[in-house]
């Protein structure tokens, strides 16, 4: 479990700053900076069996003490810091990602509105 962990800290030095914004890319005179919206998560596990008085003695992987591992995260492009000639910079948003990634937020004020009223014409 413990080379798991160290392999797991190691691949996953990249996920911040260097995962939400991408490297500068040249096109016509302007410098684009790529933003994306990062999450990730990761869990862990480990068992051993005892009974009081007893001592721990480790299980098999497939005993019910076991061990497990899980792990996930996404990535969604949300717009690019744009410089032009000028130097100036400035956020161009990804319209369609932004909707993406606002829509559970959307679905759930209107489904807590819709409660609210309900309960209040009680």
């Amino acid at each position: 479990m413990a080379n798991l962990v160290e392999t797991l800290t190691d691949a996953t030095k990249s996920i911040g700053v260097n995962a939400a914004y991408g490297a500068p890319v040249e096109i016509d005179g302007a410098s684009f900076v790529p933003v994306a919206l990062v999450w990730a998560g990761f869990g862990g596990g480990n068992g051993t069996a005892s009974s009081p008085g007893a001592t721990e003695k480790k299980l098999g992987a497939g005993d019910a003490g076991g061990e497990g591992f899980g792990g996930g995260g996404l990535s969604v492009p949300i717009g690019a810091y744009v410089t032009g000639p000028d130097g100036k910079a400035t956020f161009e948003p990804n319209l369609i990602a932004l909707l993406a990634v606002s829509l559970p937020v959307v679905v759930a004020t209107g489904w807590s509105l819709a409660k609210f009223v309900r309960a209040l014409k009680k």
